[in-house]
């Protein structure tokens, strides 16, 4: 691409291309290699990206080399020791991962083993607490019967009981009406009782109010005769 131009513009010449979100890394990009040597030799500048994927096709290292003014056979020995360091490393990194993978498998594995321990554990003491726990007697069909007696004659007492407080309760009730009724005709008969000696008051008041002025009146009427009988004397 031409420096001179804008990023999105027109190109020079594709190189290659990359895909960043594709899975498999050892196949997202392609490059042509020798129409790459040919822009680098005639002063093309790579960008990071470029530049790193150069660097992973060997193409940056060969580059390198020939600067170093090597020859070809000189180059391909040396790429070949780059191809068997890059192989040496990666196996040594796919170890590791096994590795790595087969400890987390035991630290699982030995995890699993714990749990089942304790479960089987759990499960004997589960096992010895029911077996220690007593055994629930069944009543025989006597003891049944001999229990259903029991609560019938219960209930017998208990409605008999019931009937005799009934009966002392109505018969009490009873005697309070009996002896209420005869306080209210003592008290009926003690107001007119009372009425009547009012009226008895009240006519000897009245009797004896008549006295008094038949007395008075006697008294006027002697005293009119003697100043009479003194008149005619004189």
């Amino acid at each position: 691409m031409d420096s001179r131009q804008r990023r999105d513009g027109a190109v020079v010449e594709e190189l290659g291309w990359y895909n960043p979100i594709a899975s498999n890394k050892a196949e997202n990009y392609k490059l042509d290699e020798g129409r790459i040597m040919y822009w680098l030799g005639v002063g093309a500048q790579p960008s990071d990206i470029a530049h790193k994927l150069m660097k992973r096709a060997g193409i940056s290292f060969k580059w390198h080399l020939m600067k170093q003014g090597l020859d070809d056979s000189a180059i391909e020995k040396e790429i070949q020791k780059l191809n068997l360091r890059r192989g040496a490393q990666a196996k040594e990194k796919l170890e590791a991962a096994e590795k790595k993978a087969k400890k987390k498998t035991k630290k699982e594995a030995k995890v699993d083993e714990t749990v089942d321990e304790a479960i089987a554990t759990a499960a004997v003491t589960e096992k010895a607490a029911t077996d220690a726990e007593p055994e629930e007697v069944t009543p025989t069909e006597k003891e049944k019967v001999d229990g259903t007696k029991t609560k019938t004659k219960a209930k017998v007492k208990k409605t008999a009981d019931t009937v005799d407080k009934e009966e002392k309760s109505t018969e009490l009730a009873k005697e309070l009406s009996e002896e209420k009724s005869v306080s209210e005709k003592g008290a009926e008969g003690a107001e007119k009782s009372s009425d009547k000696k009012g009226e008895q008051e009240e006519q000897s008041k009245a009797v004896e109010s008549k006295a008094k002025n038949l007395k008075k009146d006697s008294t006027s009427s002697a005293k009119k005769a003697e100043s009479k009988d003194a008149a005619k004397d004189e």
